[in-house]
C-alpha cells in the first residue's frame, strides 16, 4: 500500500512540475522588460536603445516581435552590428528593428496553417509561413525559424527567431 501511494505521489509532483514549467508569468513585464532580463536579447537590447525604440517597445501595444537572438545578430557579417549602433546610421538601425515588429498580438496558433504577409511597424510586409514542415508544426519568418514561440509580455508577444530579418 505504502508503494502505490508514493507512486501516486510521485506522479501528481511530477505533473504538477510540468504543469508550472509550461506556464508563462504574469508578473506585469512588457516586451522590453522580458528580453532585458534574458542575455540572449542583450545585443536586441543594446540595439533598441541606440535606436530609441525602448519606450516605444514599451508602450501600451499590442505588438507581436519577432526577436533575433544574440547568435543571430552574430551571423550577420563582420562589423554589421558595430556599424548599425553608431549615431549616424540610426534610421537604418530603426528600419530594421521595426521590420521585426507587428502591430497586434499574434501567437503561433493564430499563425500555424497559414502563409500571410504581415505588414511591419516599419511599413513593409514579412511572409509569415505557419504550414510547417514534413514533421513538425513550424512558423517560419521570411527565411527565420521561430524557434521558442510565445513569450508573452504585458503588451504583446515575442517569439525568437534565428536570424536577423533584413528589410
Amino acid at each position: 500500500m505504502e508503494r502505490r501511494t508514493f507512486i501516486t505521489c510521485a506522479v501528481s509532483t511530477g505533473a504538477l512540475l510540468t504543469l508550472g514549467a509550461c506556464a508563462q508569468p504574469d508578473d506585469g513585464s512588457d516586451i522590453v522588460d522580458i528580453a532585458s532580463g534574458n542575455p540572449n536579447f542583450s545585443t536586441l537590447v543594446a540595439a533598441l536603445s541606440a535606436a530609441g525604440l525602448v519606450d516605444t517597445l514599451r508602450g501600451d501595444g499590442p505588438f507581436t516581435v519577432f526577436a533575433p537572438t544574440n547568435a543571430a545578430f552574430e551571423a550577420l557579417p563582420a562589423g554589421t552590428v558595430d556599424t548599425l549602433l553608431q549615431p549616424e546610421n540610426v534610421d537604418q538601425l530603426r528600419s530594421i528593428l521595426t521590420y521585426h515588429v507587428v502591430p497586434g498580438s499574434y501567437t503561433s496558433g493564430d499563425l500555424l496553417g497559414q502563409q500571410v504577409d504581415v505588414a511591419t511597424v516599419n511599413g513593409q510586409t514579412v511572409r509569415v509561413d505557419g504550414t510547417g514542415g514534413k514533421l513538425e508544426d513550424s512558423v517560419r519568418v521570411n527565411d527565420a525559424n521561430v524557434t521558442n514561440p510565445d513569450i508573452f509580455a504585458t503588451n504583446g508577444v515575442i517569439h525568437v527567431i534565428d536570424k536577423v530579418l533584413i528589410p
